[in-house]
């Protein structure tokens, strides 16, 4: 008896995961785009054309999920900030940015997939500007569409972009749609919580004999 409360105890930690991390709500209304599309035409780096961009993404949506391509540069100088102390790196600069928005993406059941640093420069390219000097890069997936806009007309993100301005003259996004994930969070969550069940299975087996 206790052998199958411990699946059921799996079965309700997954669906608690699922409800978390999966999104259950319909896709973008025409109402919801043009209200967000106003919070972020209210900004002054908000462009026609990013504007423009942003709600095409938006029209298209389909509920979702979705993988967000950043390229960055980050300064190699020093920065000084209004009210620090002394001149920063740009890395550390770039964490009052990231501390705010990480845990913002992830409470939307949103997270980064992939990390890492520029190895070299373009090793092929056409038809594209000279690379900039990108330093990293990273890709970040998020719930939905309504998600990474909850996110970005955030009032509180307004603060946190300063940092990110200061420490990173150069950056490129956008989006993809994910079409094949080889071993993501569903899986190895459920793998997880699939092991500690049969190993406290087990041991309440072991405990009987």
């Amino acid at each position: 008896m206790r052998a199958r409360w411990v699946w059921i105890g799996a079965l309700l930690l997954y669906a608690v995961f699922s409800l978390w991390y999966n999104n259950w709500r319909a896709p973008l209304s025409p109402a919801e785009i043009d209200h967000y599309l106003e919070l972020m035409s209210s900004r002054s780096e908000s462009s026609p054309e990013r504007i423009a961009t942003v709600r095409a993404f938006l029209e298209a949506d389909d509920g979702g999920e979705f993988l967000m391509l950043n390229l960055m540069r980050l300064t190699p100088d020093p920065i000084t900030m209004p009210g620090a102390a002394a001149p920063q790196s740009a890395e550390e600069v770039m964490e009052g940015y990231t501390g705010y928005l990480l845990p913002a993406i992830v409470a939307r059941g949103g997270h980064p997939a992939f990390l890492g640093q520029a190895a070299a420069g373009y090793v092929e390219d056409w038809g594209v500007e000279p690379n900039p000097g990108w330093s990293s890069g990273a890709v970040v997936r998020y719930r939905s569409r309504r998600d990474m806009m909850e996110d970005a007309t955030d009032p509180a993100f307004e603060p946190a972009h300063a940092f990110k301005l200061a420490a990173m003259p150069n950056t490129l996004a956008f989006p993809l749609s994910p079409a094949f994930v080889v071993v993501g969070p569903r899986i190895w969550v459920a793998l997880l919580l699939a092991l500690i069940a049969a190993l406290a299975h087990l041991g309440l087996q072991a405990r009987r004999s």
